[in-house]
C-alpha cells in the first residue's frame, strides 16, 4: 500500500499495514466496537471531472437505497489491483440486491489523470462498476483519505459506515454490506438494484487485446506474445505469422494441451536454453506455469490460484504461492521472477524446483544494498547480462541492477528511487526521470526501457546510467508513418537485431531494427 496525505500534508510514508475502521463524528476506531454510533453524512461525488462505465454522473442523491462500497485507487497500484477481485466478488454475490461499487481513480502519475487512459485501465482489467475520475483530489479530500488502496462504505440512507485501507478485506466488507443489507432491509430504506452501461459494451476488441509481453527467439524464429486479456499466449513467426495460441481464451487455472489450458491475465515470459520449455508468468492466477512446445502441453509449476502474502519463501514448489508474478527471466538453470505484490525478486531453480526469496525486503520503496536488505517497488520488467539482473521497478520509476553472485547487491542504475520522483527526463543516473517504465531488453552496452506512462522507449547506457529518448512521440497517440507514437508500451525483446515491442494500449506488436530504427507493426494472421 502506498500512504500519502495528498494537496493536503504533500509528504509520502510507505507502511503495509490496513486499518478497519468506523467514522464516528470524526473519530475512528475498529470496525464492531461502536456499532450504534451516529454516523456522519458522506460526502458526496461532486469533484468528479468525468464518469465512466455509466452514462450520467453519480451523487449521493442517486445512490439512497443502495449499501455502497467506494474504492479509492490508482491504476498502477498492485496492492489496487489486488483489491479489484475482492470488489468483483462483492458484485457478483450482490448482484440481485441494491448494492453498488463506486471507484473514484484519483491518479498518482500525471498520466493516470487522463480519462482516455483510465478508460484504458477499466478495459484492460475488467472493471464493470462506475468510475468517478478524481484528478484533482477533491474527492480524495473531501473523504480524508490518505493512501491507496482505500475503500469506505456508505449505507443506504447516505452515512459512513466504515473504511478501510489496504488489502485483503474481503471477508471484512462481506459481512459488513451483509449487516447493513439486513438493517436496512428490516428499517425499509432499500431500494431496487441500480444498472450502468459499461465501457466494455463500446469496445471493439481486436486480435491481440492489451499485450503485456513479449518475447522474441532468433534461434527458432518465433515471437511468444502475451494476449494478456485475451488470457493465453500466441506463437507467430518473427514476421508475425501465427503458429500456435496456447490457451482457450477464457479466465482460469487449468493444465491440459494448448486447446484445454486455462490462464488468467499472462505478463512475463521466458524460453528454456533449449527453446523447448516456455515459462509464463501467469499473473492474476498467481503462479508459474510451463509450456512444453514439442508436446504441446501446459503444466502449472507454481501457484494455486490464490495470492501469497509470505514475503520469505522457502519451499517445493508444487505447494509454494505466488503473488503477481509479473516478469522472468532465465539464468543457469535459475529463473527468477519479478514479484511485484510483495515487491521483491524471487527464484526458482529448475534442478530442485525449490522457490526462494532472492532480493528484497518486500518493503516497498527504493533502497540499494545487498540483496537481502534492499527494498523494490512493484518491479515489473527483467532482463539480464549473465552476471546481473536488470530490473524496471515501475513505482519508483527507476532502474535497479541485482547482482546473481553469492554476495549479490541491488543498486539504482537510473532514474530517481523514489516513488514520487518521476518525469521525462534524460541524465546520467539518478537524475534521469522515467515514468512507471515496465519493460527492459538487453544489447550490448545499451538497455532499452518501455517508459510505460511517458509513451517512450528510452535507452539506458549500462557502463554510465546514461539515459535519453530513443523512439516514441511522448504522446498517447499511434504517431505518423515517419515517426511511431507507443500508448503505454509494456514489454520488450531482442533477437537478431530487431527490438520488439508490445504496444498495450494499442493491441500490437511493433518490430524496430534498432541500427535503423526502421519500424514495422507486425500484421498478426487473424487481425482485421
Amino acid at each position: 500500500m502506498i500512504r500519502v496525505k495528498l494537496l493536503t500534508f504533500g509528504a509520502a510514508t510507505v507502511g503495509a499495514a490496513a486499518l478497519f475502521i468506523v467514522f464516528t463524528g470524526g473519530m475512528g476506531t475498529i470496525w464492531g466496537d461502536n456499532d450504534t454510533a451516529p454516523w456522519p453524512a458522506s460526502p458526496d461525488f461532486s469533484g468528479a471531472t468525468a464518469w465512466l462505465n455509466t452514462k450520467e454522473p453519480i451523487g449521493l442523491s442517486e445512490l439512497r437505497g443502495q449499501v455502497v462500497v467506494v474504492d479509492f485507487w490508482t491504476y498502477c497500484c498492485i496492492n489496487c489491483l489486488h483489491v479489484l477481485p475482492d470488489l468483483k466478488f462483492l458484485e457478483e454475490k450482490y448482484r440481485d440486491e441494491p448494492f453498488v461499487v463506486i471507484g473514484v481513480h484519483s491518479g498518482k502519475f500525471d498520466e493516470e489523470k487522463d480519462e482516455k487512459n483510465i478508460r484504458q485501465a477499466i478495459l484492460r482489467h475488467n472493471i464493470d462498476h462506475p468510475v468517478a475520475v478524481d484528478s484533482d483530489y477533491k474527492i480524495w479530500n473531501a473523504f480524508d483519505v490518505s493512501g491507496w488502496p482505500t475503500l469506505v462504505l456508505i449505507d443506504p440512507e447516505g452515512n459512513l459506515a466504515g473504511a478501510v485501507s489496504g488489502e485483503g478485506h474481503r471477508e471484512r466488507l462481506d459481512k459488513a454490506v451483509a449487516k447493513i443489507l439486513a438493517e436496512h432491509r428490516a428499517k425499509g430504506t432499500l431500494k431496487k438494484p441500480m444498472r450502468f452501461e459499461r465501457e466494455r459494451e463500446k469496445f471493439v476488441s481486436s486480435f491481440l487485446e492489451f499485450p503485456g509481453k513479449v518475447l522474441a527467439d532468433g534461434t527458432g524464429k518465433r515471437l511468444f506474445i502475451s494476449d494478456t486479456n485475451h488470457h493465453r499466449i500466441v506463437v507467430t513467426d518473427l514476421d508475425g505469422n501465427v503458429l500456435a495460441t496456447i490457451g482457450d481464451g477464457v479466465v482460469g487455472l487449468l493444465d491440459g494441451d494448448y486447446a484445454t489450458a486455462k490462464f488468467h491475465q499472462p505478463q512475463g515470459l521466458a524460453l528454456s536454453a533449449d527453446g523447448g520449455t516456455l515459462y509464463v508468468a501467469d499473473t492474476e492466477n498467481h503462479a508459474l506455469r510451463a509450456v512444453d512446445l514439442k508436446t504441446k502441453n501446459v503444466t502449472t509449476l507454481a501457484g494455486n490460484g490464490k495470492q501469497n502474502v509470505d514475503r520469505n519463501p522457502r519451499g517445493p514448489a508444487a505447494t509454494t504461492g505466488l503473488n503477481s508474478p509479473w516478469a522472468l527471466s532465465l539464468v543457469d538453470g535459475k529463473l527468477y521472477m519479478a514479484m511485484a505484490g510483495p515487491h521483491q525478486i524471487w527464484q526458482y531453480d529448475l534442478a530442485t524446483k525449490m522457490i526462494t526469496r532472492f532480493a528484497g525486503t518486500g518493503r516497498e520503496d527504493g533502497m540499494d544494498g545487498p540483496n537481502a536488505r534492499a527494498a523494490f517497488a512493484q518491479p515489473s520488467g527483467l532482463t539480464t547480462d549473465g552476471q546481473k539482473l536488470f530490473v524496471a521497478d515501475s513505482e519508483i520509476s527507476s532502474i535497479r541492477t541485482v547482482g546473481l553472485g553469492p554476495d549479490g547487491r541491488t543498486d539504482t542504475l537510473a532514474g530517481s528511487g523514489d516513488l514520487f520522483g518521476f518525469g521525462d527526463t534524460d541524465g546520467a543516473g539518478r537524475k534521469a526521470r522515467f515514468q512507471h517504465a515496465l519493460g527492459v531488453a538487453l544489447d550490448g552496452n545499451d538497455l532499452y526501457v518501455a517508459d510505460t506512462f511517458n509513451h517512450l522507449i528510452r535507452r539506458v547506457d549500462i557502463s554510465t546510467g546514461r539515459v535519453s529518448r530513443w523512439l516514441g512521440t511522448g504522446k498517447a497517440a499511434l504517431g505518423t508513418e515517419s515517426q511511431i507514437g507507443f500508448f503505454e508500451p509494456s514489454g520488450l525483446s531482442i533477437a537478431d537485431g530487431v527490438l520488439y515491442v508490445a504496444d498495450t494500449n494499442h493491441h500490437r506488436i511493433v518490430a524496430v531494427t534498432i541500427a535503423t530504427k526502421k519500424v514495422r507493426v507486425l500484421k498478426i494472421a487473424g487481425e482485421e
